[in-house]
């Protein structure tokens, strides 16, 4: 049986109306829906799923229904699948779920002919080394910061790319981000915008107490070292803005090009620069 896992924004009103069209939909079309906690929360009498558990149940479609942030937890979530996702913007911006509302049946009914294109982002991988030994590792489909906590004082950091040694410096923070979060925190911190389909990732230095250091463009196939070398208070590892764990003096956050990608489901292809025009009012005066 073809089986859609739906993924959505919690505390979102009209999703209750939203859903139960949705749902009407698939049954038309037998299939089978899996729902997270947020969806089910909107539909009463189906048993919910645990968004880290809908991979295991090898949905032929995940639909998103929110945000970009909503997008990036159900990125992590299926990264290691080949799984297309369908993500339908529920947001303010939505640089990653492009698609309205108003678009979402053409893009299913798309999907079900064949005719909906996949366009694949790429992944990095980030590791914490501690004392020599990996403590925990996570795909990220935007970036990993590490940056202080709520103390108003920089910390230090030491940054290596290949095992070369690139600076030594006082900053709020660095970001390590793939193309396709270039134009999230990146770009919020004056780093360059790198089309998706680019093999790169991006080092940009948050708020550098150093007019010489500046954003940084490597290989895709790079492995990327950020070490805490001096904390003020508080250091964190934050992945995706949604996951963070507390750094130790001496952690080093190793950072490369994962194997996992994410397949996003689209009608017809947008275009950054589009997407730029159209959210960020890209050249206009």
């Amino acid at each position: 049986m073809l089986q859609a896992a739906i993924i959505s924004k919690p505390l979102k009103p009209e999703l209750a109306g939203i859903l139960r069209d949705l749902i009407a939909w698939l049954d038309a079309r037998h299939y089978h829906y899996l729902l997270d906690p947020d969806s089910a929360a909107y539909v009463s009498g189906v048993h919910s799923i645990p968004r880290v558990d809908l991979p295991k149940h090898k949905p032929n479609l995940v639909i998103v229904l929110g945000g970009d942030g909503t997008l990036l937890a159900a990125a992590r979530a299926f990264a290691r699948t080949t799984t297309p996702i369908l993500s339908i913007n529920l947001g303010s911006l939505g640089f990653l779920t492009e698609i309205p509302l108003s678009e979402l049946y053409t893009t299913l009914e798309a999907w079900c002919d064949n005719c909906a294109e996949i366009e694949v982002r790429s992944m990095m991988r980030a590791e914490i080394i501690r004392d020599g030994r990996l403590v925990k590792q996570w795909d990220a489909l935007n970036d990993v910061v590490v940056a202080k906590g709520t103390i108003a004082r920089m910390g230090d950091f030491s940054v290596e790319i290949d095992q070369q040694a690139v600076a030594t410096f006082r900053a709020d923070g660095i970001i390590v981000s793939t193309p396709t979060g270039s134009t999230a925190y990146n770009l919020a911190a004056n780093g360059p915008i790198v089309m998706p389909n680019v093999n790169a990732m991006l080092v940009t230095p948050i708020c550098p107490h150093l007019l010489t250091i500046r954003p940084i463009v490597v290989p895709g196939d790079s492995t990327v070292s950020v070490e805490v070398v001096g904390v003020p208070n508080e250091i964190y590892l934050t992945v995706d803005g949604q996951e963070a764990v507390q750094l130790k003096l001496g952690d080093h956050v190793r950072c490369q090009r994962s194997d996992a990608a994410v397949r996003l489901l689209r009608h017809r292809p947008n275009g950054l620069f589009s997407v730029l025009r159209s959210k960020l009012k890209w050249g206009e005066r």
